[in-house]
């Protein structure tokens, strides 16, 4: 399998701990979402990859997989153990909870292509731009805290969870946009925990192959 992926991408940083989780190793290739306009708007890989976003997970047999979430949920089906979702019921419903208020509350709004939008039609400074990021994951934050289980070693339990891989990715991003995390203090335990492994830190965006 190869991953089509960006160091700086929190997208393709959740794909890349799920991956070092289960053990499995792939071939990389990186998108740079910068440089020359963006390489993720090229045409060789808008036909791989329709929506101008990373990551991509394209398969031997070269289908391609795009979305993090879909993407670990593959993932997930080709190898459940280490499992990233309880079986319990209500359990993994709480856990895609607090998944979705990263990955669908908090990052869509929190991207390269919104930031460039801003600026671009509204005219945002960079002082607007980051006023902004860091307004929707204070929104955000604010749920975790209270969604996230505070007598468990992980957010829902004592292994790490989708929770957990889309957390401290957007954990990253909070502090490359210079949120004051002080006032989450169970996200940030639960942050340090994951770190600590090295699944989680192995993935970390300054530590990729492409990292500028």
């Amino acid at each position: 399998m190869k991953l089509y992926t960006y160091w700086r991408s929190t997208a393709a940083y959740r794909v890349r701990i799920a991956l070092n989780l289960k053990g499995i190793e792939v071939e990389q290739a990186s998108i740079h979402l910068v440089k020359d306009g963006g390489e993720q708007h090229s045409a060789e890989y808008v036909a791989k990859n329709p929506t101008h976003l990373v990551p991509s997970l394209e398969l031997a047999d070269g289908t391609v997989l795009a979305q993090s979430l879909a993407i670990i949920d593959y993932l997930e089906a080709l190898h459940p153990d280490p499992a990233l979702l309880p079986k319990d019921p209500v359990l993994r419903a709480q856990v895609l909870a607090a998944a979705h208020v990263v990955a669908m509350d908090i990052h869509p709004v929190n991207n390269l292509r919104v930031a460039v939008h801003l600026g671009a039609t509204f005219g945002a400074t960079p002082e607007d731009k980051q006023a902004w990021m860091c307004h929707w994951m204070t929104v955000g934050f604010e749920a975790l805290e209270q969604m996230v289980r505070h007598n468990t070693k992980f957010a829902f339990g004592d292994t790490p969870s989708l929770a957990d891989i889309c957390l401290v990715a957007q954990y990253y991003n909070a502090r490359r946009w210079g949120l004051d995390l002080t006032p989450y203090p169970r996200l940030t335990e639960i942050e340090q925990t994951c770190l600590a492994l090295p699944a989680f830190a192995n993935a970390a965006p300054e530590v990729q192959f492409d990292a500028q």
